[in-house]
């Protein structure tokens, strides 16, 4: 079992930069891969990007070079460098994880509660 904790979110004029963290506990085995989903108003949770313990990434579209997604292991926290945003990137962004040999999915893992991300003049 893991519980995720996100912080990071707030409201950034068009433009801006936020950094979300995303802190672990529980077993480390339950977060192999960690990773970061959004979900906008009226709209499905959607992949952002998401990095293996040994700092393999992929990433959607969506936030392919402007989201920059790392992680720390000592600490076991996954972060998503967000630059250049956008008013089309407000959502709640959600942190993930899952052990080796789970598809990363948005119906598998263990999901944080989320975090606002308002991109808002």
């Amino acid at each position: 079992q893991v519980q995720l904790v996100e912080s990071g979110g707030g409201v950034v004029q068009p433009g801006g930069s936020l950094r979300l963290s995303c802190a672990a506990s529980g077993s480390i085995l339950s977060s192999i891969v960690m990773g970061w989903y959004r979900q906008a108003p009226g709209k499905e949770r959607d992949f952002i990007a998401l990095i293996t313990r040994g700092g393999s990434t992929n990433y959607a579209g969506a936030g392919k070079g402007r989201f920059t997604i790392s992680r720390d292991n000592g600490k076991n926290t996954v972060y998503l460098q967000m630059n250049s945003l956008k008013p089309d990137d407000t959502a709640v962004y959600y942190c993930a994880s899952w052990p080796i040999a789970v598809t990363p999915s948005r119906s598998s893992g263990y999901w944080g509660r989320g975090t606002q991300v308002t991109v808002s003049s």
